[in-house]
Parts: structure tokens; sequence; C-alpha cells
């Protein structure tokens, strides 16, 4: 897989460029992830696009020295730089779960310049209460890094939830499984926190996939309990051109089918 880096203010990102394709199609993954992820649609999307994956803040080979949060700025100067390198002027866009948010930041910044927006399993499409609590507001954040330090609370209220039927099995298991250790607390803490204004005005993102006509796929899987394909049907209201893929499938996916479906419905 062809690595890149590319140096940015004090910082190193880390990027994989595959694939011969004449259009660009840049990924954002989830969290967690790293641009391998999106690895296996080079067998089915090579061929139409090169699939450029870069690694967010805190994530895979990339570096963040700057002593600040990532802010959408520094995002739009880093594909603009991807887009010097590979001497284009637009490009479509994917974002798989966390990396969905951050594409409607992209969006914002730089409709004019997208011919493809693909959103799979997308964060961002409906505020989720408790994460702009703990990282939008100073007492979110300050409980949430308690908890970081302190589970038991959080354990605690975890467990009630699930049972008087707030929470779900599968988010139950989720948010156990990302908060079970110290290790895996503190990188929840400080992703979270570090990419906390990459909160995209949702309004804002359909007015622009509108006015440049982007089209716009989103792709959900059916039995995903962390993104369920609800979140979508109020984002999708007819003012921009839309296509919503509903399929047989959890949270996870990217595979190469899965860039077969993409090429089928562009």
């Amino acid at each position: 897989m062809p690595d890149f880096y590319l140096s940015y203010l004090k910082s190193r990102f880390h990027g994989t460029c595959e694939g011969a394709g004449s259009q660009l199609l840049i990924c954002l993954h989830g969290f967690g992830e790293s641009a391998a992820h999106f690895h296996p649609l080079m067998a089915t999307l090579g061929d139409t696009f090169t699939i450029v994956a870069l690694d967010m803040p805190l994530h895979g080979g990339t570096r963040w020295e700057e002593n600040r949060v990532f802010e959408k700025e520094d995002l739009v100067a880093l594909i603009q730089m991807v887009l010097q390198q590979q001497g284009k002027e637009r490009f479509s866009l994917m974002g798989y779960s966390m990396g969905g948010r951050l594409s409607l930041c992209v969006v914002e910044k730089m409709a004019d310049r997208i011919d493809h927006l693909i959103l799979a399993a997308a964060d961002g499409l409906k505020n989720n209460p408790w994460h702009m609590f703990v990282t939008q507001t100073t007492l979110g954040n300050k409980i949430f890094k308690y908890n970081t330090l302190h589970p038991q609370l959080f354990f605690a209220l975890l467990n009630t939830w699930r049972k008087v039927g707030l929470l779900n099995q599968s988010v139950y298991k989720f948010a156990l499984h990302r908060m079970n250790n110290p290790e895996k607390r503190a990188m929840v803490y400080n992703i979270w926190t570090n990419l906390r204004h990459m909160m995209p005005d949702k309004k804002r993102c359909k007015q622009l996939l509108a006015h440049y006509n982007v089209l716009t796929l989103l792709i959900f899987g059916k039995y995903d309990r962390v993104i369920p394909p609800v979140l979508g049907t109020r984002f999708v209201d007819g003012s921009f051109p839309c296509k919503t893929l509903i399929l047989e499938k959890g949270h996870q996916l990217i595979s190469s089918q899965l860039g077969l479906i993409i090429k089928t419905n562009l």
C-alpha cells in the first residue's frame, strides 16, 4: 500500500494512495481506525478512482503536534495539499462513521469542488446528546475527564440505562468495549476532545449540496445499532440530490463489495 506523508505546520500527516482511476476519491476513516481501513475498496473502485485516505489526528501514522484542537480550516488545508499533490481541482469525498462528520465539515468549506459525497454509517447526521454535552460544554468535558480516570460511576450508569431500556445491547457492548481499560478511555477522551470543533452545520451543508448539485450517497447497515439508518431519514429531505442505500449489514460496511455498490450507484 503506497504510503505518503504531508508536513503541515509542526505536524505530519500519514496517508495512503491507491488505484489509477482518473477521478480522485478522498476518504476519511472512523474512530480508532486509519487510512488502511479503505484498502478493500481498491479492488472494485481502483480503476475509476485514485483513492487517497488520510489518518486523522491521534490515529494511525499521523503526528499532531499543534498543542491545540484540530480545526475545520486544518482539514481543508490538508485536502488542498492532497489536491495539489494529485494535480486535481475537483474530488469526490467519502466518510465512514466518525469520518462522515468530518466529511460534512469539508462540505461546509469546499462544496463547490466536490463531485460526489459518499457517507457510510456516517456520524454527524444527528447530534448525539451525550457527545454534545461532553465535547461542547466545560462541565461535560470535566465530567468526561473525571470519568476517564474514575470510571466506576460511568459503568454503574451504563448498567442502569441498559436495565431500564435506555440503551440497547449493541450500544451497551460498544460503549463497554470502548471504555473497558484506562488506555481506551484516555483514547476516547483525547480524540473526542481534539476533534470537538468538527461539528458541521447540517442545514448549511444541505443548502450547499443543493446549490452545487453534489450527488450524495448515504449508505447504512440495516442491523447497525450505533448509527441506525433512521438517522439518515431526517437528513434526506429532498432538497439536494441524494440516494439512500440500506445494506444487510451491521456497522462495519467497508469491503470490496461496497466498492461495487458505490460504483453502480454513482
